[in-house]
């Protein structure tokens, strides 16, 4: 089993150190203009094809078989979300802009550097199945709604956002590469369509730069931000890195999911906060500290319980 965790967590963490030390070094330009390249790359191409070439593959069987995994997915993702953001606008104060930044970061797992090339190497290809669907729902459901409350904040100027705009706004956001691009390869997948060899082979070599450029990308990102560590970063961190996979094991045994799914979801949810808020929130000067600090605390943290959560998965279920 100690194998098995260093193949599958030391390539994982090296890859987001070498991009922190390459932001904090000055070998890579981590400021909002000289990092918006690689945000592009990771966000428009290479994640969204990896995600394609990945859910197209998938029989409609398989699909049907992961529905309940997918509900429970997108019930841990929306209910840490909506937690973490009441949280934020009740007891924080921040304003809407930085709590729905700060609540896609607890809310959604870093599934996309971190389940993919973990599951690849721990619990084989159905598993990876359930990994590109993580990120798939997290794409899809909260961070749409995330852009969403950014841009109808930015447009009411701090005044108070309506209804309205913010479903204007979430229109608009299913436009981005990363949630169109699982929705139709599951729409696809759902009515059999196969695409040519030729297609196929495209996506999957411009989908095979999404796990090590996310990580980059992932501690590039991290290398521009503060961190500083006191009570409510601690209650954050703890809140990614505990108490959701608590909720999400909880969740899973209370509906007798089967042990396969009981150990996915829970692994997801116990894998460190994900970019894409910090990564959505640069783009309208939205990066408050928490978020980021937790984000940071998350990883100095999160090689040690992911680890843990796994060799409690492999013991007892």
């Amino acid at each position: 089993m100690t194998t098995v965790l260093l193949d599958a967590l030391v390539p994982i963490f090296v890859g987001l150190l070498l991009g922190y030390i390459a932001g904090r070094r000055g070998l890579m330009d981590n400021d909002n203009v000289h990092v918006r390249d690689l945000i592009v790359l990771v966000m428009n191409f290479a994640i969204p094809c990896a995600l394609f070439s990945t859910l197209i593959r998938t029989s409609r069987e398989d699909l049907e078989q992961q529905v309940p995994t997918v509900l429970m997915i997108t019930l841990v993702f929306t209910v840490f979300y909506a937690a973490s953001y009441l949280w934020a606008r009740r007891s924080l104060k921040m304003s809407v802009s930085d709590a729905s930044v700060l609540a896609l970061t607890v809310g959604f797992p870093n599934s996309a550097a971190v389940a993919l090339p973990l599951f690849a190497t721990s619990y084989g290809s159905a598993s990876t199945v359930t990994a590109a669907l993580s990120i798939a729902v997290g794409a899809i459901t909260i961070s749409p709604l995330t852009v969403a409350l950014l841009e109808a904040d930015k447009q009411s100027q701090g005044t108070g956002i309506s209804i309205q705009n913010v479903l204007r706004s979430f229109v608009r956001a299913l436009a981005r590469p990363v949630v169109w691009a699982p929705t139709f390869a599951l729409i696809a997948a759902y009515f059999g369509v196969h695409l040519p060899g030729y297609a196929d082979r495209t996506l999957m070599t411009l989908g095979s730069a999404a796990t090590g450029s996310a990580l980059i990308l992932t501690g590039v990102v991290v290398s521009a931000q503060r961190f500083r560590f006191n009570r409510v970063i601690f209650w954050t961190t703890a809140a990614i890195l505990l108490i959701q996979p608590i909720f999400a094991l909880s969740m899973t045994l209370l509906f007798h999911m089967s042990r396969d799914h009981v150990r996915d979801i829970t692994i997801i949810s116990a894998i460190p906060g994900g970019f894409f808020g910090l990564v959505f929130g640069k783009s309208f000067d939205a990066t408050p500290e928490t978020a980021s600090s937790g984000l940071i605390a998350s990883y100095g943290a999160g090689w040690l319980t992911l680890a843990l959560w796994m060799l409690v998965m492999a013991k007892y279920f």
